[in-house]
């Protein structure tokens, strides 16, 4: 039997994904405090890559990974020829436009200074609405309205206790993320009952899992 690639988003997710591959009977083969890259699942003949978030859809879309467990923020940004497959319902935040309060999102001719570590996203949001200035960063985009580089940010927000520290407020909520697994298109084509019957596994054990969560 063939192996199935699945890339996997370093961090959060990652645990996340481990706890659902666990409940769902595919073992624990990742070892997060391993330096290895590579986890190979040989009973079940599944080889996992461990990836930086932002590098799953490119070994996904490439052919490199048959599958990929990745935020949808990272699919919206970089806009990869990738299918969606399943929404897993955890890693959830939202991408928020913040700032001071009474801060004007709406300026009509004057255009509206945004720092962001999404431009994609961020652009196809306000495209129809407002001209907006885009100060991309890669750092803490918070520290941009404070010193008056922006007027507002676009961000991933899951407590919002760092805009609160700085005196920061969502002033718009613009969309819910949350983790998704992937398929690259001819991956899906020629391993199609294979990839099925992985994803009825993973559907299984986030019920399970969802199900403890509760509890």
């Amino acid at each position: 039997m063939k192996w199935l690639i699945i890339a996997v988003a370093k961090g959060r997710l990652e645990d996340e994904v481990k706890k659902i591959l666990a409940q769902a009977g595919l073992g624990n083969v990742i070892d997060s405090d391993s330096r290895k890259l590579i986890f190979e699942d040989d009973k079940n003949r599944i080889r996992y890559l461990v990836v930086k978030p932002i590098d799953v859809a490119t070994y996904v879309e490439s052919g490199v990974a048959d599958l990929g467990f990745v935020g949808k923020d990272v699919l919206l940004e970089q806009e990869k020829d990738v299918y969606e497959l399943m929404d897993l319902e955890f890693g959830k935040c939202i991408f928020a436009a913040a700032g001071f309060p009474n801060t004007l999102i709406d300026k009509g001719e004057e255009p509206l200074r945004i720092a962001t570590k999404y431009p994609n996203i961020t652009t196809n949001y306000f495209q129809d609405r407002q001209k907006i200035e885009l100060i991309y960063l890669n750092g803490s985009v918070e520290l941009a309205p404070i010193v008056g580089l922006s007027d507002i940010i676009v961000d991933l927000v899951e407590t919002g206790s760092t805009l609160k520290a700085n005196g920061l407020v969502i002033l718009e909520e613009m969309m819910t993320i949350s983790a998704r697994v992937i398929s690259n298109r001819v991956s899906y084509r020629f391993q199609h009952d294979r990839i099925q019957q992985f994803l009825d596994e993973v559907k299984k054990g986030k019920m399970v899992y969802a199900g403890n969560s509760i509890n």
